[in-house]
């Protein structure tokens, strides 16, 4: 625990700018610290708090620390971002509105309809786009040209964090690629730069677009990527830093104080940012740093980077790290698992000065033994153990150590992932028993891929209702509204041309709330037509016309049978007929035309009476509405075109039957409007089809923010994702298969970064691999970990 008097107490008119890190090796720790930097340092009075973190784990997992009664009891004025959105509005601050629009125009989200409108044309004037040109091939595909687009979209934003050199070069016309290190300019022929490769030619139409990119925005905006808004950044920030030395005033917009809390991994450009900022702002980064001492070179390869490591942390006493054996004495799952953080830690390491700001903290790292933090009467576990090693940075024993099981860590093989479920709940329940103390919601399970396990929760967690002997609380994070019935009723709106309308469709459609509340229908209503639509023979089909869509050939006999206009005029001649006539008799007074109810060959189907008006209302409500929906999808529109319609749309079929559905649809027209802002930004105003428009808006469902839900009380089912290792007595990893985790992610040909490392990269299987030692760090009591181990079918070892 923290003592206070390592925070001293200071105003806030008084407190000192710098950059500062501040490590410590768990996030209980750090979070403790941040609580006496609030309390002992508060701001002024309506003057917030701001906070950056990479996660809504980590944001709610603050908000409930920093609101409780032994920290501040409320958490209030108090702004949560992410760090590049919030540091995009620092440049507005600093160099003015005029210079930095509101919204980043070389931004992925605009980014990608720019290209969707500049490919087509660019391919055919420029013959150095030929590679683009063979893979969009002739004739165009609408749906293939976005998927480009997005994918080139994708790795520009890349080089934008953390490839601005390369930008800076072909935005200059030259086509080089420089290093790790970069160079310096010369004057060479050609504008090369010395020692850096030319260009691939066969990726040279990258520069051109880059410069072709450019040229489209135009204006001052050409100079508005978020690499040239950087550079501009730190260049103004020098006399920024001599006004507020000689004035102690900082321009409007800046804060006093910025917090980076628990990231462990931000491109260089950002911390250059955060570092600049520093000259006129206290920005405190609380790093979670697994070794409390020197381990910048217990990874293997990349020794070039050692040699410019300059050490912030001493190396472990008695132990002299020797250049001929650097990993000789060091801990194996550091030098494992450790090379995202070790790269991010010596990142840090280039713009921390802790002589500038040991004067003001008594202390500044936090660092404490998790073995030497159990009770006095009590055996370090072996995992308290475990986290110990990696603290001191003891290597790996020469034989095994004998000692008692202590269940502190459990690994196990499982056949399938439902059996998984089913071995942790009775894990679960066993540990709840054995210690009252531990609760449902000091449980984090965490799973690789939340889709695939989360219909395994639901079958496993919720078979047992409460008060049922294995009933165990739970919540399941990282479900988007994707999953939310109504967005499948409108993933199915949106696939109607492709859809057959069968019976079952329509079936599906109104188990939907909204469906039945926009009109107005209860469950029994909609079983009652179902019944009559059943009896009338409807099957599929709107009419002989949508028929014909599928292929069956004009003219076909019987085409219109068993369509929905076919059951429907039987119904309504049913109706007609009224309640008096009797299909079994010959005659009927007032039936035209034939006999026992057939009336220009159809035959009446007896189901309706007066009273069944208002549900043939509703029907025939919908089926309107649907056949005005399958021409309206059925066409090309224009973004503002398309943003009118589907808005429209969905009021058609979709009313809110409680507060859910309100924001569901709420969630569902925020990345509309987002995407026709996108499309404005790029000017695009060219016709697209509705595959490529179905394809966006459902993929922009499915993103999440700091403002999703993730505590939800009881044990805790979430994905495992970078920077989210909060600390829980128990973790449980599931799904850790052999290549499943860590989790494969294949480069693309054209991003030139995959074969450019450089220090602060990021990787996919490298974040996993962090994440899993931030997992070990995290657990409090016991870590299980689990896998599908062995085959279902004839129990081989997989």
């Amino acid at each position: 625990m923290l003592k206070n008097s390592e925070v001293p107490v200071r105003p806030s008119s008084t407190l000192p700018a710098g950059f500062m890190v501040l490590h410590g090796n768990r996030l209980d720790d750090l979070r403790d610290l941040l609580v006496q930097v609030l309390k002992n340092q508060p701001l002024a009075v309506l003057e917030p708090e701001v906070i950056l973190l990479q996660s809504n784990g980590m944001k709610h997992w603050l908000e409930i620390a920093l609101a409780s009664d032994d920290a501040l009891g409320i958490c209030a004025a108090t702004r949560m971002d992410l760090p590049g959105a919030y540091l995009w509005q620092v440049y507005r601050a600093v160099l003015g509105p005029a210079a930095v629009p509101a919204a980043m125009p070389f931004d992925k989200a605009s980014l990608v309809w720019r290209l969707v409108r500049l490919l087509p044309a660019l391919c055919n004037a420029d013959a150095v786009y030929a590679p683009l040109k063979r893979y969009l091939g002739a004739p165009l595909q609408p749906r293939k040209l976005y998927q480009l687009a997005l994918q080139l979209a994708d790795v520009l934003d890349g080089y934008q964090s953390y490839r601005a050199d390369w930008l800076a070069d072909w935005a200059d016309g030259r086509n080089v690629l420089r290093g790790a290190v970069g160079t310096a300019l010369t004057s060479e022929a050609g504008g090369a730069r010395a020692g850096a490769p030319d260009l691939p030619a066969e990726h040279a139409w990258q520069a051109q677009l880059w410069r072709d990119i450019r040229s489209d925005v135009g204006g001052t905006l050409a100079n508005s990527s978020r690499a040239a808004v950087h550079e501009k950044f730190l260049t103004a920030m020098h006399p920024v830093a001599q006004r507020f030395a000689a004035t102690g005033q900082r321009p409007p917009g800046l804060p006093a104080r910025l917090v980076v809390f628990g990231v462990s991994s931000l491109p260089m450009q950002l911390v250059q940012a955060l570092a600049a900022l520093g000259q006129v702002s206290q920005v405190l980064m609380l790093v979670q740093n697994p070794c409390q001492y020197f381990w910048g070179d217990v990874v293997e390869g990349h020794a070039a980077l050692r040699a410019q490591v300059r050490r912030r942390q001493s190396p472990k006493p008695a132990q002299t790290l020797a250049a001929a054996a650097p990993c000789a004495a060091t801990h194996p799952l550091l030098a494992s698992w450790g090379k995202q953080g070790r790269d991010y830690l010596h990142l840090l390491d280039g713009f921390d000065a802790p002589e500038q700001y040991r004067q003001h903290w008594s202390k500044v790292d936090v660092f404490v033994d998790p073995a030497a933090a159990q009770l006095p009467q009590q055996p370090a576990s072996q995992l308290a153990q475990l986290q110990s090693n990696i603290l001191s940075l003891n290597p790996e024993p020469d034989a095994p150590q004998p000692g008692a099981d202590d269940a502190s860590l459990e690994f196990v093989s499982a056949h399938s992932a439902q059996r998984e479920l089913e071995v942790l709940h009775d894990r679960l329940l066993a540990w709840f028993d054995a210690d009252p103390n531990l609760k449902p919601r000091d449980v984090m399970v965490m799973v690789p891929d939340m889709e695939a396990f989360a219909p395994h929760v639901q079958a496993v967690f919720g078979r047992f209702a409460p008060g049922q002997v294995g009933f165990i609380p739970y919540a399941v994070a990282d479900t988007t509204a994707r999953s939310a019935p109504l967005v499948l009723a409108l993933e199915q709106l949106l696939n109607l041309p492709h859809a057959r309308l069968t019976l079952q469709d329509w079936a599906s459609w109104f188990e939907v709330a909204a469906v039945r509340a926009r009109f107005k229908l209860s469950e029994a209503d909609v079983q009652q037509l179902q019944d009559w639509l059943l009896a009338a023979g409807v099957r599929w089909g709107l009419d002989a016309a949508h028929r014909q869509l599928w292929g069956l050939p004009a003219g076909t006999s019987g085409l219109a049978q068993n369509t929905w206009a076919f059951g429907l005029r039987r119904l309504l001649l049913g109706y007609a007929l009224g309640a008096g006539w009797d299909a079994s008799a010959d005659t009927h007074a007032g039936a035209a035309q034939g006999t026992g109810g057939v009336w220009q060959a159809t035959l009446a189907q007896p189901a309706l009476s007066s009273l069944s008006a208002p549900l043939m209302a509703a029907l025939l409500d919908w089926l309107q509405a649907t056949s005005d929906a399958l021409a309206l999808l059925s066409q090309d529109h224009t973004p503002t075109e398309w943003g009118h319609r589907l808005t429209t749309l969905v009021q058609r079929f979709f009313a809110p039957a409680d507060a859910g559905d309100e924001r569901v649809i709420a969630r569902l027209l925020e990345p509309l409007q987002t995407w026709l802002d996108a499309c404005e930004a790029a000017a695009l105003d060219t016709p697209l089809p509705l595959e490529v428009v179905r394809e966006h808006w459902l993929a922009s469902i499915e993103v999440g923010n700091l403002q999703q839900r993730f505590f939800g009380g009881g044990v805790q089912f979430g994905t495992l994702m970078p920077m989210r290792s909060i600390p829980f007595a128990v973790i449980a990893l599931l799904g850790m298969n052999d290549g499943a985790y860590p989790r494969v992610q294949a480069a693309r040909d054209f991003d030139l970064m995959a074969s450019s490392w450089r220090a602060g990269d990021r990787s996919r299987r490298e974040d996993d691999r962090y994440l899993f030692l931030e997992a070990i760090l995290s657990a409090r009591q016991k870590l299980y970990v689990s896998w599908q181990g062995h085959s279902a079918t004839d129990n081989s070892d997989r």
